[in-house]
């Protein structure tokens, strides 16, 4: 990690401060020279200092409440306490209050340089821990996405992209292709990730449940409305908000999602006080939200609000590469579940499962090989353990050397004769039935010596 340390040098002696600093700055740092504490407190507020070299006694303040501050407010800050007036017991006072070194003046160059670079690297070591550590945690919350292929990859950069970037999200794709996996992974990298992921879908309720679920009502706004609800929109401040199946919400809906996006607010139902919202919006569809819009079936104004970026989630067919990864995953997965010493599948029951179109996607694939793995018997999954309706796939996997093509077969055939005709390429052409011209262009085609 490469980087310019910045330094920050309080001494209310001028002179002996700008000496400092020019020693410092001499050495290639960022150096910056006050003669009381309170103009770099200020300072502080604006931009963070990685080391501080403060004098310990000085009028308006001292080295310790420097260090006090430093310590609050700077976390990825050392401090390097020097005086004129050295003393054990303001040495220890200073080192128990964190601070990195306790030095007596005059501070000579080389001590100075030693002192910048050592804590140049216990800064250095301390940031790289923490970017290790955070590419560890957003490592982790892609693991429950299997997939090595260039879709994939592009679809895992535009969920880091987007993850902190606190923007209404659109994801699109086939169903069962693992649009809310995608959902959870934006929302667990983001700034939101201590707070709930909260998923509905849009399509499993009547308009009425769908109006009072997400927005609430409040007592008495209709028949049978006996007390206050609180809708989950409402409930979910600070958390993301996941959309499914946003495509089939009734139009009246789509109508007050509207105006909950633009405004930030809501209103229960039967309410007339606005309530503040601090959410953010995941919607996800199998359809092509564009077109439906363009067609009528869906508000184009909320599809453009929804669509500020859209991740689109490839089918199974457009990731084949990533098949036998899912295979090998799922089969580790369901063994461990159910108990059973199954450890990988059989060469033809993979290339069946390679040449099928998966109309399910992944969901398919995951409950394929959950039966395949409860139903065999085997330490590898065989083409019997397969469904029946893919098991009538099996004659698409046989092995292409075990045939011939037609220009294989052609070639071969024209060998032949002219081998019986003894190369008389007249003869040849008459027995083919071929014009001559037609036989001559064939036997350039396939290599032969004419």
């Amino acid at each position: 990690m490469l980087m310019k340390l910045r330094i920050a040098v309080i001494d209310d002696e001028k002179i002996a401060g700008n000496r400092l600093k020019k020693s410092l700055e001499k050495e290639g740092y960022d150096v910056e020279a006050f003669t009381s504490a309170e103009p770099f407190f200020h300072r502080m507020a604006e931009e963070k200092f990685h080391l501080v070299f403060t004098d310990l006694r000085m009028p308006d303040t001292d080295g310790i409440a420097v260090l006090e501050h430093v310590r609050k407010f700077g976390e990825d800050t050392e401090v390097i306490v020097i005086t004129g007036y050295g003393s054990i017991d303001s040495a220890i006072e200073a080192m128990k209050k964190g601070a990195y070194h306790y030095s007596i003046k005059p501070l000579k160059l080389d001590e100075i340089r030693m002192l910048a670079k050592n804590a140049a690297e216990k800064i250095r070591l301390r940031l790289e821990n923490r970017c290790l550590r955070d590419a560890i945690a957003k490592r982790d919350s892609l693991t429950n996405i299997i997939g090595t292929s260039p879709v994939m990859q592009d679809v895992f950069a535009m969920i880091r992209k987007v993850a902190d970037v606190d923007c209404n999200l659109l994801i699109q794709g086939k169903s069962g292709t693992g649009k809310e996996l995608v959902a959870r992974a934006v929302h667990s990298l983001s700034h939101r990730k201590n707070s709930l992921f909260v998923s509905f879908n849009c399509g499993g309720f009547t308009e009425e449940l769908i109006s009072s679920e997400l927005f609430g009502h409040e007592k008495g706004a209709f028949t049978g409305a006996t007390a206050t609800k609180i809708g989950l929109i409402e409930s979910s401040a600070g958390c993301t908000v996941f959309l499914d199946e946003i495509g089939e919400m009734p139009p009246s809906m789509q109508v007050k999602l509207l105006h909950v996006i633009q405004e930030k607010r809501i209103f229960r139902v039967g309410g007339i006080k606005p309530i503040d919202l601090n959410i953010r919006i995941i919607a996800a569809t199998n359809r092509e939200l564009k077109k439906e819009a363009e067609a009528g079936n869906f508000r184009e104004d909320l599809f453009y609000r929804l669509n500020v970026v859209t991740i689109q989630v490839p089918t199974l067919a457009e990731r084949r590469d990533d098949i036998l990864l899912l295979i090998s995953y799922f089969i580790e997965h369901y063994a461990k579940s159910f108990g059973k010493k199954v450890k990988g599948i059989s060469q033809p029951a993979s290339e069946i499962l390679l040449n099928y179109d998966f109309p399910g996607n992944v969901r398919e694939l995951k409950n394929i090989i959950e039966r395949a793995v409860a139903l065999t018997d085997h330490e590898r999954i065989q083409v019997s353990d397969l469904p029946p309706d893919i098991r009538k796939l099996e004659f698409q996997t046989v092995e292409k050397d075990n045939f011939e093509t037609l220009e294989e077969m052609e070639k071969r055939y024209i060998a032949t004769v002219l081998e019986r005709t003894n190369q008389n390429k007249n003869l040849t052409a008459k027995i083919l039935g071929l014009p001559r011209t037609t036989l001559w262009r064939r036997l350039r085609e396939y290599g032969f010596t004419i």
